[in-house]
């Protein structure tokens, strides 16, 4: 459906009547608070379930200074303390439609490798989950688990046999919301004469 006037980007790059780049755009506004948004229910599902988390941890790859998303202060499984890392992907990016089109989650798949791949070093001494969401849905194959498993450490705390699904809701009415702000952010303001 057509919603927004053709414009040029604050990236510089044009912005169709869709506003399909909005969802891809480096620069978008929307784009780090839907990332926060995503970390702070990820810590907050760990509070809730009684582990002490802490986000963006420093130190733990002292050589490059790569800093995960988090890291439970307690041991998650096998005496290890699980660190994670979130990220967001767009697959009606360019550079992943021929990937997208292959199936329903392969561009999280892609974005989850990426991330273990930065984070290789940390295997030795931590668990590490990547969670990569798409704006459109779907998610990476072991956060399904991992969150089902959290859901099931909430649920032993509070007695809600249902703790897995409210973990599962919110993380979906966050990647809708954010959607929805970063289509908003791509609208032209027609007094001013730019994006909003």
């Amino acid at each position: 459906m057509p919603l927004c006037a053709l414009h040029p980007c604050h990236c510089g790059s044009l912005v169709d009547a869709h506003g399909l780049h909005s969802f891809a755009c480096k620069r978008a506004h929307g784009r780090s608070a839907g990332h926060h948004a995503l970390n702070d229910l990820i810590a907050r599902a760990f509070a809730s379930a009684g582990f002490l988390a802490t986000k963006e941890p420093q130190g733990l790859l002292r050589s490059d200074g790569k800093r995960a998303d988090g890291l439970t202060l307690i041991p998650w499984q096998a005496g290890k303390a699980l660190t994670w890392d979130v990220t967001v992907v767009c697959p009606l990016a360019d550079s992943y439609i021929h990937t997208a089109a292959q199936d329903a989650s392969a561009v999280a798949e892609l974005a989850a490798a990426r991330k273990t791949a930065k984070y290789t070093a940390l295997e030795s001494r931590y668990i590490f989950q990547p969670i990569a969401v798409e704006t459109l849905g779907p998610i990476n194959g072991s956060p399904v688990s991992f969150l089902s498993g959290l859901g099931r450490r909430i649920a032993d705390v509070s007695g809600e046999t249902r703790e897995g699904s409210f973990l599962f809701q919110p993380l979906s009415m966050l990647i809708q919301r954010f959607n929805a702000v970063l289509l908003h952010d791509c609208f032209v303001d027609e007094v001013a004469g730019h994006s909003s």
